[in-house]
């Protein structure tokens, strides 16, 4: 039996999503719905998806059981909240709010209805994620001890991001990507990671900055100094501590890199669930202990299922669909789901404070924290 799903948001990223959820056959999608309807008109058009008018319509159909929140950052706790008084499951695009407030009061009330909150990302359920975990789970780093891990993505203001369309011609919304910024739109996809791994962080010292203010010269930008350059130490309650960079200034990079006492491991990139995973041995020679210059490529837990339209049109190799089809497995089983309420308010607390340096240069002291997530049962 299917667990239908409605998607409020029918822009950029909505695209992204349509073409993923073919993965997941147990998931149908019944209707959408946008602030703009002639945007909507074509989405359901394109996809051959009923059209609501209205949000309120949409939450008045008993039929949908999730809500995909794919709307502007700063609408997404004005729409969840609107559909968990409703009594509809949300999966949220990133970031679950812009306020640590409000995702605080998100779960409260998630929590009080007995409903599922999430947010994306999902990556961490992806294939590369989900073998380095094994990798760590069978120790072959040995203990771990610091992570490099680095989300920059070149000087964007530079490229023709103006032309950059979805695979049905919708524009990147870059006005509002600018304003929000990049640590919120992107530092998740390896706090996912790395929280997954390592369990709550504790503490985090950060510092952002705009490096680059006059950005734009079309439109006006509302705040015009949104950091786009980040860089944070986070300690984790594990031990381990982690260094990461986010920023949209310097040379695309989305390396990881785990140090442990037995090697390091590596991968190329988060946005990729194929992406290579390599390991390194330490080695003795003479009197110096080194990192083995040759690699080992550890072996995928298995294959990406990527359906055949997203290989042809696609910016990243990410399935969007797979966090919705684990909150919709885990309501059908009455478990939590991975990306729960409480991993979600931590990774978007986490991001929050990396975007938003304590005054003083202090380190910030997490307040949130979550159960141990469980792996993918295709990942044990």
């Amino acid at each position: 039996m299917t667990t239908k799903i409605a998607i409020i948001g029918c822009g950029f990223v909505a695209d992204y999503y349509m073409s993923t959820l073919p993965n997941h056959p147990d998931l149908e999608v019944i209707g959408a719905t946008d602030i703009d309807q002639t945007r909507a008109a074509n989405f359901g058009k394109n996809y051959s998806v009923p059209i609501y008018n209205s949000v309120a319509e949409l939450l008045a159909d008993d039929k949908v059981e999730i809500v995909l929140n794919l709307t502007n950052p700063r609408s997404h706790f004005e729409v969840s909240w609107e559909c968990l008084q409703a009594n509809k499951h949300v999966y949220s695009e990133k970031p679950l709010a812009v306020e640590i407030e409000q995702a605080e009061k998100l779960v409260a009330l998630a929590k009080e209805k007995g409903l599922y909150v999430a947010s994306a990302p999902c990556n961490v359920l992806g294939e590369t994620a989900q073998t380095i975990w094994k990798a760590l789970r069978e120790d072959i780093v040995g203990t771990p001890r610091v992570v490099y891990a680095e989300m920059d993505d070149g000087m964007v203001h530079q490229m023709r991001y103006d032309q950059w369309l979805s695979i049905n011609g919708i524009p990147w919304p870059y006005k509002d990507e600018f304003e929000v910024g990049c640590t919120l739109e992107h530092a998740g996809y390896y706090v996912t990671w790395l929280t997954a791994f390592f369990g709550p962080a504790e503490s985090l010292s950060s510092f952002s900055d705009c490096t680059i203010p006059d950005k734009q010269t079309d439109v006006v930008l509302e705040p015009a100094n949104t950091p786009d350059f980040s860089v944070a130490c986070i300690k984790f309650v594990s031990g381990v501590v982690a260094r990461l960079t986010c920023g949209i200034v310097a040379p695309h990079d989305h390396h990881l890199k785990i140090v442990g006492d037995k090697g390091i491991i590596t991968t190329e990139d988060s946005w990729d669930y194929h992406s290579p995973v390599y390991f390194q041995d330490r080695i003795t020679i003479r009197r110096k202990t080194l990192i083995n210059p040759l690699k080992r490529k550890y072996p995928l837990v298995r294959k990406a299922p990527l359906s055949d339209s997203w290989k042809r049109k696609r910016s990243r190799l990410m399935d969007y669909g797979r966090g919705v089809a684990d909150m919709a497995e885990s309501i059908k089983l009455g478990i939590p789901n991975r990306l729960s309420a409480d991993y979600s308010l931590h990774v978007n607390e986490i991001v929050l404070a990396i975007q938003n340096p304590v005054p003083g240069g202090y380190p910030y002291k997490l307040k949130s924290t979550f159960e141990p997530m469980q792996p993918m049962p295709w990942a044990k």
